[in-house]
Order: structure tokens, then C-alpha cells, then sequence
């Protein structure tokens, strides 16, 4: 009687240890590659979201583990560490990636394993058409180029615009089109003069440009990444073009300046926040992070920030850990965040305000925010 009586309460603290086994969590960025910068942000700011849940009980009574992933910016990477986190690391739930054609890699493996994701900054509408488990935290391509455009047309009173976008990135090639759209809407028909795409990892952008400054735009929209954006600003100011610059999120990165100089001065890009929101949840957010890691937080940090929030957040109601319960528990996700309050709309986006930030003697300025 006495050895069943230890055998059962092996049983039961062997089954009670299992139940507060860590919940994993993926998360995937490009901490190597043409964007490092943001996946090193991303990748802080989901560390320090997981602190944060840990140091409170972490969810549903157990800690939380993450297990970051490099998907170096390459598609092919990126499917390879999903797979790697869902098949080997048995993860629960995955957020990431950051770049839109890389997630577009990623994403459909998620869906087919019943795993929830949530990219903090996949801007490409078609990101979330995937499937009914795949989320994001950003505002998309559509509602960034349109804000672009009518910031061009109505604050900076142009009537001509050209654009030059990467041609391979699903993410440039959709800012680009929805910046067309819109902006020969608002100016009419042909209003965009010019409008040329450059293939992936170009360096030399003359030919592009001398053929858009030639067509004498008032505004010139560059959608690409900020290492594409500084070489382009400073060959476009080289060739004469003095005009304004226009961008989206790809812009966001300390290394634009560094890469740009005063060739990006009076540009100006759309982005999902700024660190000079008075909001008290996005002052407490800057004040630990700048704290914890010693730079500002870009928006690629209060993105990645809140899709781990909003992820977190929707297992503890869900009460579940399995795959379908936190799918249903995000599509009811009403959250005050850093980069405001997120519901989702039928395709799983948020709706949420763009802020127009503007480079101004070599730093960020907060110009405005638009409202959807």
C-alpha cells in the first residue's frame, strides 16, 4: 500500500511539474544581414516584454522562454528557422519576422502547423491573407502609401512626384504602388513623372535618378530600406534634385544619417510611433528600454514590444497554450499599447495612426500623426 501510495505521488508531482514547464515562445528577426538594425531592436524589445511578464508570474502561472531566431534577412533562412521552431523546439506561438518578403516565407509554415504569429512589422497586405493564424502589429502597405501620398500632396504642396523602389522586396514594391495610386489620385492622371525600379542590393542608382530628375519632380517617394535610401538621397542630391524626400518604416534606423548625411535632410517618412508621444505608456517604454539598452527605441522595437504584448496578452485569455484557442483569443484583442490601441479588423490588422516623422539637422523629428 505504502509503494503505491509514493508511486501515485510521484505521479502527481511529476504531472504538477509538467504543468508549470515554460511556455516557448519564437521569435524571429534579422540580427545579420541588410537590415541587422531592426533585428536587433526587435529582438531587444521582445526580450525585455518576456522580463517584464516574468518578473510578474510570467502567464498562466508559468515562466515564459524565448527562443530567438536569425532569419538574416533571406526568405529561405527564414523558413528554415520556422520550421526549426515549431518542428524542434515545439514552440507555442512565433513573433517575428520583421522584413514582409521574408515573413511571406514563413508565414505559410505556421499556418499549415496550427502555430499563432504575429509579425511586429510586415507591412505587405498579403502577409496576413495567409491564413486565420497569422497576425500583425503594424499598419499596412495600403494605409503607408496613402498617408505618403497625401502628406505629399497636402502638406508639402506637390503637384509632380517620382519614385524608385527595389523592384525584389515585396515590401518597397507594395509602399511604391499605394504611393502611385493615391498620389495621382489626389493630382491626377500621369501626375507621378516617373517611376523606376532598381534590382535588390544595387549600389550605383544614377541611371534611375538621372532619368527622374530629368522628368523635374517636386517630391521624390523612396520606399526602400535606409541603407538603399542613404546612397540614394546623396547620388539624387549629387545629380541636382533639391526637393523633398518621402518614405515609409524602412527609414527608421540610426544608421540612415550615419549612411545619408545631409543628403536626407528635409525627408521624411511615415512610422507607427515616436519616442516624443507624451502618452505615459510610450514614455515608460522609452525610459526602460533607453535604460536597459543604452539607444532610444526606434518603431521596430515598439512594434516587436507590442506584438509580444498582444501575443502574451492572448494566451492569458485564452486560458490555453494550444494553437486554435490563442488564434480565437487575438482575433478579440482590444489592448492599449506603445504604438496605440489595437483591435483587429477582419484581416487580422490592426487599425491604428501613422506618425510623419521628418530628418532634421541629422535627428528625428516628430512632424504630425494621421489618423485612419
Amino acid at each position: 500500500m505504502k509503494r503505491y501510495a509514493l508511486v501515485l505521488a510521484l505521479i502527481v508531482l511529476l504531472a504538477s511539474c509538467a504543468q508549470k514547464k515554460d511556455i516557448v515562445i519564437g521569435g524571429v528577426g534579422p540580427v545579420t544581414g541588410e537590415a541587422a538594425t531592426f533585428g536587433v531592436s526587435t529582438k531587444n524589445a521582445m526580450i525585455m516584454a518576456i522580463e517584464e511578464w516574468n518578473a510578474n508570474k510570467g502567464v498562466l502561472g508559468r515562466q515564459i522562454k524565448l527562443i530567438f531566431e536569425d532569419d538574416k534577412g533571406d526568405p529561405a533562412e527564414g523558413a528554415t528557422v520556422y520550421t526549426k521552431l515549431i518542428q524542434q523546439d515545439k514552440v507555442v506561438a512565433i513573433v517575428g519576422t520583421v522584413m514582409s518578403k521574408v515573413t511571406l516565407a514563413g508565414a505559410p509554415i505556421a499556418q499549415a502547423a496550427g502555430i499563432p504569429m504575429i509579425s511586429p512589422t510586415s507591412t505587405n497586405e498579403k502577409v496576413t491573407l495567409v491564413g486565420d493564424y497569422i497576425y500583425r502589429a503594424c499598419f499596412i502597405d495600403p494605409f503607408q502609401g496613402t498617408v505618403g501620398a497625401n502628406f505629399a500632396f497636402n502638406d508639402l504642396q506637390a503637384k509632380k512626384a517620382a519614385a524608385i523602389f527595389d523592384i525584389g522586396n515585396d515590401y518597397t514594391k507594395g509602399l511604391a504602388e499605394n504611393f502611385k495610386a493615391t498620389f495621382e489620385k489626389n493630382a491626377g492622371k500621369d501626375s507621378v513623372v516617373a517611376y523606376e525600379g532598381h534590382p535588390s542590393g544595387a549600389t550605383d542608382f544614377k541611371a534611375q535618378l538621372t532619368k527622374i530628375i530629368a522628368a523635374k519632380p517636386d517630391v521624390l517617394y523612396i520606399p526602400d530600406y535606409y541603407n538603399d535610401v542613404g546612397l540614394i538621397a546623396k547620388q539624387a542630391r549629387e545629380l541636382g534634385f533639391n526637393g523633398p524626400l518621402v518614405g515609409g518604416d524602412g527609414w527608421d534606423s540610426p544608421e540612415l544619417v550615419k549612411i545619408g548625411g545631409t543628403a536626407v535632410e528635409n525627408g521624411f517618412f511615415t512610422n507607427h510611433y515616436s519616442p516624443a508621444d507624451v502618452r505615459p505608456i510610450v514614455q515608460d517604454f522609452v525610459k526602460k528600454y533607453t535604460a536597459k539598452f543604452g539607444a532610444e527605441p526606434d518603431a521596430l522595437a515598439a512594434l516587436a514590444y507590442d506584438a509580444m504584448q498582444i501575443m502574451l496578452d492572448a494566451i492569458k485569455r485564452a486560458g490555453s497554450t494550444k494553437g486554435s484557442d490563442i488564434r480565437d483569443a487575438l482575433v478579440k484583442t482590444s489592448l492599449d499599447t506603445v504604438s496605440g490601441k489595437v483591435t483587429f479588423d477582419a484581416n487580422r490588422n490592426p487599425i491604428k495612426a501613422a506618425a510623419i516623422i521628418e530628418i532634421k539637422g541629422g535627428k528625428q523629428v516628430y512632424k504630425t500623426t494621421v489618423n485612419p
